[in-house]
């Protein structure tokens, strides 16, 4: 595997074989290390919806994370969850899959990166990629047209290993 880039570890094939619990416990503590680096609150309630996003290798839609915390047995406003998922962003613990309007967790959020997403179009799978060549490149496009960047998301959809052998 070269440095450059990198697929999420648990992604596509492999995830149906490996201990999906383990993903999201280790998602947890990185995001409180994350949160508690940086002095921001990593409440239960942000904590729960970060499990909910993780709670799958497909995008999440804020509809999906409400109506698991109402299975909770809680009656939580929509707008506490969009504020939650709004500060999981900032936090860079989740991407917004745009294409989707729907959330997945991110497993390297101590470092600052730009998403780029492989989305199987069958299965509804995101496997992020991590590949500064790729940020650089639309960096660089965008500033020779005197365009600044703030924000960039890239979706690749296509058909993932899994999908094509079955």
């Amino acid at each position: 595997m070269d440095h450059h880039s990198h697929a999420h570890p648990h992604s596509h094939a492999d995830h149906h074989r490996h201990d999906h619990g383990a993903c999201v416990k280790d998602a947890l503590a990185r995001a409180e290390d994350v949160c508690a680096s940086r002095g921001a609150r990593l409440t239960a309630q942000r904590a729960r919806v970060l499990e909910l996003v993780w709670s799958s290798h497909k995008p999440r839609g804020a509809y999906a994370i409400l109506e698991d915390l109402s299975k909770d047995g809680k009656r939580v406003a929509p707008l506490t969850v969009y504020r939650a998922l709004d500060f999981l962003l900032e936090q860079g613990l989740i991407h917004r899959i745009e294409s989707q309007n729907a959330f997945v967790g991110c497993p390297t959020p101590g470092t600052a990166h730009s998403g780029q997403f492989l989305v199987c179009e069958k299965c509804g799978d995101a496997t992020e990629l991590v590949d500064p060549r790729i940020a650089q490149a639309i960096n660089e496009t965008a500033s020779a047209q005197g365009f600044t960047v703030t924000r960039q998301t890239v979706e690749v959809t296509g058909i993932c290993p899994a999908c094509r052998a079955g």
